[in-house]
């Protein structure tokens, strides 16, 4: 049997998005994110985060190597070198740099940024199931 030699191509459907637009990013997703019956996220926030950050990206927002150095900052605080790159800890690095990027670029401060969550996660957890939560003023 003929050994080829390979590298690493964890995480470079993600982190280098084709910049040529000859090869269609949805195509290159879905190729990439199967896995033989399982699932491609562990739970449904991790899905859409990912889907609303393509989204901005399709929009313009950022640019792909903005997203992936945003992104990789996030990951690193998160993320011990040698740890596998899945589950909680990468995803809310990925909510973290989708927040941090999205925030940057509506000029939103920091100091703000963390008084809305605070008081978005006070009104989830303050709402009876099944009612609408709403961010009271």
């Amino acid at each position: 049997m003929q050994m080829t030699a390979s590298h690493s191509t964890y995480g470079n459907p993600i982190l280098s998005r084709p910049e040529d637009g000859e090869q269609k990013f949805d195509a290159l997703l879905a190729a990439n994110l199967t896995e033989a019956e399982q699932p491609v996220f562990a739970e449904p926030w991790q899905a859409q985060a990912f889907a609303i950050t393509v989204a901005l990206y399709n929009q313009g927002l950022f640019t792909w190597g903005e997203w992936a150095e945003t992104f990789s900052e996030q990951l690193k605080e998160r993320v011990s070198p040698g740890e596998a790159r899945d589950g909680d800890p990468y995803y809310e690095s990925w909510l973290a740099a989708l927040e941090s990027i999205v925030a940057d670029r509506a000029g939103i401060p920091a100091d703000l940024l963390a008084e809305l969550k605070d008081r978005w996660e006070l009104a989830y957890h303050t709402t009876p199931h099944g009612e609408k939560v709403e961010l009271m003023k």
